[in-house]
């Protein structure tokens, strides 16, 4: 009983669950990024580009379909990802496919099954990569989870491929807890961006964005109502945050929104169910991932198959779905992730299939 209980609340938790309240006010500190109503930013009519229209290709595979999350361009052009299972950071060959173990030994997903935790995001500060890590200890109405020696928090791999913990994030979250309080005391950190020296971490679960340096001091620069705060892109002198929105997760409430110093976060677009990520694409755009349509099974269950979009942020405040070579909306499988180099998009899924979108 107490098993389930755990792996009930830990789904509730998971970053793809939605918050059971509507969206209320959000508040930021000191922050020096403008908001993209303000922003020079190049948008799409419609979705297609090129004439002959975007393509989706395999590219690789990896993890053992357990909501596979995280993912950057690094030193030498490769895909880098996480698997939070494993407790190790992946690089792929992005003209080949191959996979490769790139650092290990970090700790792993307290609870393999479930769709989220351990290793969930990774970044470079230079050529040295930092991971975010979640869900590997803490308590859940009270109750341990965990292993009590595995720590969430930012991490840095060292040259000899070992890790060193640099900010304790779990223990500052229970030491700063938000109001009113959530069940998971040390929060549910998804995402991880580079920013001036530092990091940006979003936390799903507590619903802020929190400043991280490298040297491991942590503060809070925004925080939000229960709206699930995902994807981090820092573009345009600006810092673009998604939202995924309560279930069942209608597409008004997956929401793209562009931070200010000392106002609140502002709306660029919604309209896409389950917004997991964003990111600056091609043509000066601005891109989001759009995990697809609720499967209903319960909170923090995944988007059914096959049901995906890449979208584009419109200049009216839509999200226009990216069109195929036959003038059809390209389908992603679930997609966590979004990277792009050039003209060509690098898709991560829950599953740990990799695509590329070329021809946008």
């Amino acid at each position: 009983m107490k098993t389930t209980l755990m792996k009930t609340a830990l789904s509730i938790a998971a970053i793809s669950v939605c918050a059971l309240v509507s969206a209320q006010a959000a508040s930021a500190a000191d922050f020096s990024a403008q908001t993209a109503g303000e922003a020079n930013i190049s948008i799409a009519a419609n979705g297609a580009h090129d004439r002959r229209g975007p393509v989706v290709t395999p590219l690789a595979e990896f993890g053992s379909d357990d909501f596979v999350v995280g993912s950057t361009i690094g030193p030498g052009g490769s895909l880098y990802v996480t698997d939070g299972v494993a407790g190790a950071v992946l690089r792929i060959d992005r003209r080949s496919g191959r996979v490769a173990t790139y650092a290990d030994g970090l700790p792993p997903k307290a609870f393999p099954g479930v769709d989220i935790g351990g290793a969930v995001d990774v970044a470079f500060a230079g050529r040295r990569a930092y991971v975010l890590v979640t869900l590997v200890s803490g308590t859940i109405f009270g109750e341990p989870f965990g292993d009590p020696e595995a720590v969430n928090g930012l991490y840095r791999i060292e040259r000899d491929g070992s890790n060193t913990l640099v900010a304790d994030l779990g223990q500052w979250s229970v030491d700063n807890p938000p109001e009113p309080a959530f069940f998971v005391d040390t929060g549910v950190h998804f995402a991880l961006e580079r920013y001036r020296g530092g990091f940006l971490v979003t936390d799903g679960h507590h619903n802020r964005v929190l400043r991280v340096d490298r040297h491991g001091s942590i503060h809070e620069i925004a925080t939000f109502g229960n709206v699930v705060p995902t994807g981090l892109e820092k573009a345009f002198g600006r810092i673009f945050v998604t939202q995924m929105g309560p279930i069942p997760h209608p597409p008004e409430d997956g929401k793209v929104v562009a931070l200010r110093a000392g106002r609140e976060p502002r709306e660029v677009a919604s309209g896409a169910r389950m917004l997991i990520d964003v990111e600056r694409g091609p043509h000066r755009k601005l891109y989001g991932l759009s995990q697809g349509k609720w499967d209903g099974v319960g909170e923090g269950s995944r988007a059914k198959p096959d049901t995906g979009r890449l979208v584009i942020v419109g200049r009216h405040g839509d999200l226009t779905p990216v069109l195929g070579r036959r003038g059809k909306e390209l389908v992603l499988d679930r997609p966590t992730s979004l990277e792009f180099v050039g003209a060509t998009a690098y898709v991560v899924s829950v599953t740990g299939d990799v695509y590329r979108v070329d021809g946008l």
